[in-house]
């Protein structure tokens, strides 16, 4: 099996998908946060395709970054300034070449995250 990243982001607050929130996908290499991609979720708050396919996947230290403020912004969540959550990073390892799945329970005032499968 060959490895590939995916997520899932789901608004608790609201009980339903988190659609069209930005996510950003980062390596880190020592000291240094190098940009892959972006990716925006979709109506199921997936992305359309792998955060990071099979044919680009590598072991090593990645950080998901999820733009929560802009999303709950644009869901009409009452504006705060600033906000308690706006960029929400998630920094993991992948060891293996095998399918990670790094989900986003997400609420104004928290969230939480786990290895899914």
């Amino acid at each position: 099996m060959s490895g590939y990243l995916t997520t899932h982001v789901l608004d608790t607050a609201r009980g339903c998908p988190a659609q069209s929130l930005k996510i950003e996908l980062f390596v880190i290499e020592g000291e240094d946060r190098r940009h892959l991609r972006t990716l925006v979720t979709n109506d199921d708050g997936r992305t359309d395709e792998h955060i990071l396919p099979t044919g680009e996947f590598t072991t090593g230290t990645y950080e998901l970054a999820f733009h929560a403020g802009a999303y709950l912004d644009a869901c009409g969540t009452p504006p705060e300034d600033p906000r308690f959550l706006d960029i929400i990073p998630i920094r993991f390892g992948m060891s293996e070449p095998t399918h990670y799945h790094v989900p986003l329970l997400l609420s104004p005032f928290g969230y939480s995250t786990y290895r899914g499968s």
